[in-house]
């Protein structure tokens, strides 16, 4: 059967492959330590499930507006407008999708075409290239630095902006380095983007989970230029442990909301009517199961950092968002996806090689799991450094 050269472009996800390899052996009834999580370990909160039933129990399971419904897209106004000082228009500049995947894949197939270029900073999430690639443009790279957290820089970003180059993607919290920029960096970046007419693509679903004294900053908050410039995507899959609930979100100017909103009228039409529900319980109720969540992921950050002090073959940077540790495995001298299928294979640890974030020397560790299963991981890949 004859496939599209635009399918054949197009990698395969590292973190699925090796997420569904893991399950497999925890299937087979190996004793499997899972960093490769992309998703908190902790249960929805019962409020939100509550809703979901009480959803379903009243009917609510018919088709809905293919962007949402209206009670939903006023929450996340709210939202927007309470935790990050932006005011989006519910009616026409809020866009609700099948995870905030789902949102960034149609923005990227509305914003840019063949001959477009996007840039991407690097360490960068697998799949924002391979959206890119999908719309026919041209993913363009911005190399950084541990040394600097591994954030681009404004000098750096206006270097690489070219006649061609449309749309700019950031990321923070990022995945997969647990960086966060501060406000500073973020206005010196706006500027940049405001002077050369580049749009921003700012991927907030790490939002809720930031570990800095500073207040978080949206990019879009700092001023009207930029704002009119920036679609801020997130969603309810991190902050609410709702990843199987599939619910994403942006808020953009009206022209962009809209032409992604005939994208999904052709597409997947609405989301789930019944996890429009459970998404519209969690924005309108309590925050404590955020804050809760957020104390044990710093506790468990600060654990799975302490073990990994103890193996000098492995060095990472402070991650201050987000629950990975991002590891430099370069000192063990092979490429990250060997490292990673050799540590699964002999120790029964999963976890995501570097490569598919362009940046082979390392390796990311999800904490979002226990601290008894944090030590053992752990002890588990010093036993194996030792042996190589």
């Amino acid at each position: 059967m004859p496939v599209s050269r635009r399918a054949k472009s197009v990698e395969g996800s590292s973190t699925l492959a090796i997420t569904a390899r893991a399950k497999e052996l925890k299937a087979q009834g190996c004793d499997v330590v899972n960093f490769a999580a992309g998703e908190p370990d902790f249960d929805t909160p019962d409020f939100i499930k509550k809703a979901a039933i009480e959803a379903i129990e009243k009917g609510f399971t018919k088709y809905t507006p293919s962007i949402g419904t209206l009670d939903l897209r006023k929450a996340i106004a709210n939202k927007f407008q309470t935790d990050n000082n932006l005011s989006y228009d519910p009616a026409t500049q809020i866009v609700v999708s099948c995870g905030a995947k789902h949102s960034l894949y149609n923005l990227m197939q509305a914003l840019v075409e063949q001959g477009d270029e996007v840039l991407i900073p690097m360490p960068y999430w697998v799949s924002y290239p391979q959206m890119v690639k999908l719309a026919g443009a041209t993913p363009k790279f911005l190399e950084t630095s541990a040394e600097n957290e591994f954030k681009i820089t404004s000098d750096q970003l206006e270097e690489n902006i070219s006649p061609n180059t449309k749309v700019l993607i950031l990321n923070s919290p990022s995945n997969p380095t647990g960086s966060v920029y501060s406000k500073q960096e973020l206005e010196a970046i706006a500027a940049v983007c405001v002077k050369r007419n580049i749009f921003v693509v700012s991927d907030e679903i790490y939002e809720k989970i930031c570990y800095t004294d500073e207040p978080y900053t949206s990019l879009a908050s700092l001023n009207k230029d930029i704002f009119n410039l920036t679609v801020t995507v997130n969603g309810v899959s991190k902050a609410y442990s709702m990843t199987g609930w599939r619910i994403g979100f942006f808020g953009a100017s009206k022209e962009i909301a809209q032409n992604v909103k005939k994208i999904q009228d052709h597409s997947t039409s609405n989301p789930s009517s019944i996890s429009q529900m459970a998404a519209l319980a969690a924005l309108k109720g309590p925050v404590n199961n955020l804050e809760d969540m957020k104390k044990e992921f710093v506790k468990r950050r600060d654990f799975i950092l302490k073990c990994l002090d103890k193996i000098p073959e492995i060095s990472y940077i402070y991650p201050k968002g987000a629950f990975y540790v991002f590891c430099n495995v370069s000192k063990l001298g092979e490429d990250s996806v060997s490292i990673a299928k050799e540590i699964l294979d002999k120790t029964n640890v999963a976890c995501i090689p570097g490569q598919g974030f362009g940046a082979d020397q390392y390796i990311r560790l999800s904490f979002a799991t226990s601290t008894e299963r944090i030590e053992e991981g752990i002890r588990r890949i010093s036993e194996w450094v030792k042996t190589r």
